[in-house]
């Protein structure tokens, strides 16, 4: 039985990161160092990692990384008065809060605290403003992922019905307007469905370009894709360190195209980070992104 042309996220991210490197260099050499902060609230061993394999890629790329950890029985207050102290440091240029945080903290009131203009992730509400509105700004880094993906495996997008799998305000909402947008990668019809549409396989069945971005483990079935169909994995949820993704791997033996289980969208989102950082460390010391 045939099997669908893998499509990887790591070559992409690689060229990204190439062309971030060349911008730190540039930078560097006018005496200018970019910086992206990371702030860590608690003890949880996976977001550990996370900020670990970031401040890594940030000393391979040549960005500072000032790195506060707070316990996990900070306040909200507490966490503030850390944004606040990244928020204000000039040498400081992009600034990440690692989702989740605990439980009694609320990590939409911190992200509403920080400068927008420092927003990596790129999921402040001015910044998803900018979006929607079409302004530049930085982008929400898994949606520009998914974008610089199909773009470097020549998926045409264009004119073609993507249907999106997911409604959540990090990945299928800003990736909706992102693809409808008037640019050779995007310009599509876009449709949102989600488990809240009674017969949402009937639109998923439909589309040149599905996307998964619900989060739930294995919602997307063979039988859900319209054989050939090219199939982005999106979605995933973590048991431990365990990556559970939404596309079932046997959709492989349906689909014309499919990213791996591992290897997808996860680096694309890592390097639009780091695009996201140097964009912000230009703005700030040039004026420009």
């Amino acid at each position: 039985m045939p099997t669908a042309r893998l499509l990887p996220g790591t070559p992409v991210a690689e060229r990204i990161l190439t062309d971030v490197t060349a911008g730190v260099t540039a930078l560097r050499a006018a005496g200018i160092t970019p910086s992206l902060a990371t702030i860590l609230v608690g003890d949880d061993d996976a977001s550990a990692g996370y900020i670990r394999i970031k401040q890594r890629q940030a000393a391979e790329l040549g960005f500072a990384s000032p790195h506060i950890h707070l316990s996990a029985t900070a306040t909200q207050a507490d966490l503030r008065q850390v944004i606040d102290q990244f928020n204000t440091d000039p040498s400081v240029h992009g600034v990440l809060i690692q989702h989740p945080v605990p439980a009694h903290l609320d990590h939409d009131r911190a992200l509403h605290h920080l400068d927008p203009d420092k927003d990596v992730d790129g999921m402040h509400p001015l910044n998803m403003g900018r979006l929607a509105l079409g302004l530049p700004g930085p982008l929400p880094c898994t949606p520009a992922g998914i974008e610089a993906l199909l773009a470097h495996h020549d998926i045409p997008v264009a004119g073609r019905d993507v249907v999106i799998l997911g409604r959540g305000a990090t990945l299928g909402r800003p990736l909706a307007l992102l693809l409808t947008q008037k640019r050779p990668t995007a310009n599509a019809a876009v449709t949102v469905v989600h488990t809240g549409v009674p017969d949402w396989p009937h639109h998923t069945r439909r589309a040149d370009i599905l996307i998964a971005a619900a989060g739930v483990p294995g919602i997307i079935q063979p039988e859900h894709v319209r054989p050939g169909a090219v199939v982005i994995g999106g979605g995933v949820r973590y048991e431990g360190r365990r990556l559970l993704p939404d596309v079932d791997e046997s959709c492989a033996q349906v689909a014309g195209a499919i990213t791996p289980r591992v290897g997808g969208v996860g680096p694309t989102t890592v390097a639009m980070l780091f695009r996201n950082a140097l964009d912000a460390a230009r703005r700030a010391t040039t004026g420009r992104p």
